[in-house]
């Protein structure tokens, strides 16, 4: 095999987040995150989400990473669902690594807590209506994550 043919090693990866949610004015609002696409400097919004530390609970670690992504305490309501994905990535002792990517996802009801007080790894917070939340979502996967909140939470008329 020539060294052009060998595939990068597959490094597998699990992290937790949540959607936030309140119910306010008789609709229901969520929380996305943004980074700045390196390329472009938009804003790509996205579910709070991020690793286990070791020994951590999936539940504790979803919540820990809202608070520090957002700022907000929440209650995890139910799970809402996993994506995967792969992608590419440098690694210190084997140079480029494919990586595996599963996330679960909570749905979380707002129990407390300001944005001001987020550490700032995200670029932006805000409070987005459910609807409009699932039409700002960079990712497809994420999306679909919102079409179901907004099913589980009884969204009227459904997302848009």
């Amino acid at each position: 095999m020539t060294p052009a043919a060998v595939r990068p090693p597959l490094l597998r990866e699990f992290s937790a987040g949540g959607l936030v949610y309140r119910r306010r004015g008789g609709g229901i609002d969520v929380v996305l995150a943004a980074r700045r696409h390196p390329q472009t400097g938009a804003l790509m919004w996205m579910i709070p989400k991020g690793h286990l530390e070791p020994g951590e609970a999936v539940e504790a670690a979803a919540r820990r990473e809202v608070r520090e992504e957002t700022g907000l305490t929440a209650e995890i309501d139910r799970p809402l669902g996993d994506v995967t994905y792969f992608y590419a990535r440098k690694v210190e002792a084997e140079g480029a690594a494919r990586i595996f990517k599963r996330v679960r996802f909570f749905l979380m009801r707002l129990r407390g807590g300001r944005f001001r007080d987020r550490d700032h790894e995200m670029d932006a917070v805000r409070w987005f209506p459910l609807r409009d939340a699932v039409a700002r979502a960079a990712h497809a996967n994420e999306r679909a994550l919102l079409e179901r909140a907004a099913t589980l939470l009884g969204e009227e008329d459904g997302p848009a």
